[in-house]
């Protein structure tokens, strides 16, 4: 048997638990399961780590950063977003860390540009939210040549706030939620951006994926602006650590 599965806490829902179970189904993939293991604290990672038949897993919050001490390599976008969601066991028990978040990121905007016959040169982003998931968000933006400013209620250097939006907004074409804000059940939430100065010109990426078309979505399209939910994103990510952990 090759084990798979899912560390983080708390693991109410998972939608790499089904992805990979159908996908097992679908492909025919004999001997694998993929599991969810809740950990409260990494410091039980170790143990989890000796299980004989355990092949890789991915990793959520909050222990994408809490991992890198336990592992013996970590590839070079995950070091660049400091951060590992995806754990490679090799067979002579060694351990690789991943970011599949960049990738699943990178290819799904990539792919819609294209469709929209947009050039990444031409954009530049807000990054509504600070937290782990834009860690990824921004490095790919960066390789992409992308230039970016992050949006909190906080302000910092390089930091706008959403009080100064209505400045700004004509100049950055693309913006992304990267935070948690109107996912499932808090489906009426959206981001506080000025929604009435969005164009046709606009791109909003929510890297929220349930529901399906989120309020931040929903407000931009009567806008007129085009639209992307996370869901595509998260595929690719399955499918790249799936690559990873039978390479």
């Amino acid at each position: 048997m090759n084990r798979y599965g899912l560390i983080g806490f708390p693991l109410t829902h998972s939608f790499s638990q089904r992805y990979f179970s159908e996908k097992f189904a679908r492909e025919g993939i004999a001997d694998s399961q993929y599991d969810l293991f809740e950990l409260p604290d990494i410091s039980a990672l170790p143990e989890l780590l000796e299980l004989p038949d355990l092949r890789g897993l991915n990793v959520t919050i909050p222990h994408k950063q809490a991992v890198l001490p336990f592992l013996d390599r970590v590839d070079t976008s995950a070091e660049k977003i400091g951060a590992v969601n995806v754990i490679k066991l090799d067979a002579d028990g060694s351990r690789t860390g991943y970011n599949s978040d960049y990738y699943g990121f990178r290819q799904s905007l990539t792919d819609w540009l294209l469709t929209l016959e947009r050039s990444p040169s031409d954009l530049q982003a807000l990054v509504l939210g600070t937290g782990g998931a834009s860690k990824a968000v921004t490095v790919a933006l960066a390789d992409m040549g992308i230039r970016f400013k992050f949006v909190s209620r906080t302000k910092r250097e390089d930091t706008l706030t959403y009080n100064e939006l209505p400045d700004v907004l004509a100049d950055y074409s693309l913006i992304i939620n990267g935070s948690p804000i109107g996912t499932y059940p808090r489906i009426d939430e959206a981001p506080r951006i000025p929604y009435q100065q969005l164009t046709h010109r606009h791109l909003l990426y929510d890297l929220v994926y349930n529901p399906a078309e989120t309020q931040f979505m929903k407000l931009g399209r009567e806008r007129e602006a085009a639209v992307h939910n996370g869901l595509r994103m998260l595929e690719l990510q399955a499918e790249k650590a799936w690559e990873i952990w039978q390479s």
